[in-house]
């Protein structure tokens, strides 16, 4: 892999561990990004960023904050059906990290949002392509999925915050009511 850096956009901390692992065991040189603004309530919000920022501190990541809380821009965004909402959440966030990609300097940039076996791959892919073409930066796509137990794992070992869904105002009511079923 060559030495410019690559942005690694990171949804929470315990998606990264393995992630972070993978890459720098290729030789990257890593930039971590921050830019979630689906992640609903705000103390969820806040509670994963600051997770990510003491274990970016703790790995020697550098990383870049992008963002506040932003619900109601979020909602403005995407629309009601489930799948093009994902693909709209996947291509703010996408974009966001290809801009900042080329903003830093880095030839690539890529996702720990590939390492979940819950997200819809092939469209964080096109997304990211999208972005990439957008922004002249390449899409460095790797499937980290393998990889998720094992960073799963280490990051229960490590003390991080793990979360329950994941993020926004509609996976945690999808939550809820799968919960609400399963009681008698």
């Amino acid at each position: 892999m060559n030495k410019t850096p690559v942005l690694l956009h990171v949804c929470c901390a315990p998606c990264s561990v393995a992630c972070v692992r993978l890459l720098r065991d290729e030789g990257a040189e890593l930039l971590g990004f921050w830019y979630n603004p689906n992640i609903h309530p705000s103390a969820e919000y806040a509670a994963r960023r600051d997770a990510l920022t003491g274990y970016a501190a703790s790995a020697g990541l550098p990383l870049v904050t992008r963002g506040e809380y932003g619900l109601r821009a979020f909602l403005a965004s995407v629309p009601a059906d489930r799948d093009a909402r994902c693909a709209a959440c996947y291509a703010m966030r996408l974009d966001a990290a290809a801009r900042t990609a080329a903003e830093h300097g880095c030839g690539a940039f890529t996702t720990t949002l590939l390492i979940s076996p819950y997200q819809r791959h092939e469209r964080i892919a096109e997304a990211a392509e999208a972005a990439a073409e957008r922004h002249g930066v390449a899409f460095l796509y790797r499937d980290f999925r393998p990889a998720f137990r094992e960073g799963q794992n280490t990051a229960r070992q490590l003390g991080l915050y793990r979360q329950k869904y994941c993020g926004c105002v509609f996976s945690r009511e999808e939550r809820q009511e799968a919960n609400a079923r399963r009681l008698p």
